[in-house]
């Protein structure tokens, strides 16, 4: 049997977005699409100025509440 790989199995080995060299970049067009179908089934608006590192906080935060992702 192979190892699993750590990035993949173990969610603390994910870098913290704060921790991103491009976390102060505009927001991929990506995360913004996921971002916008999050936004529309929480019922909530997200602004269009959102930092790499910001849209990746606030993905996190409506997947966890749209219960996707998981």
């Amino acid at each position: 049997m192979s190892e699993p790989n750590a990035t993949t199995s173990d969610p603390s080995a994910e870098k913290d977005p704060s921790d991103w060299v491009t976390g102060d970049e505009p927001a991929t067009g990506p995360q913004k699409s996921y971002l916008g179908t999050l936004a529309r089934e929480a019922g909530e608006d997200v602004p269009d100025d959102l930092t790499k590192a910001d849209a990746s906080r606030k993905i996190d935060e409506l997947q966890e509440e749209t219960g996707r992702g998981q």
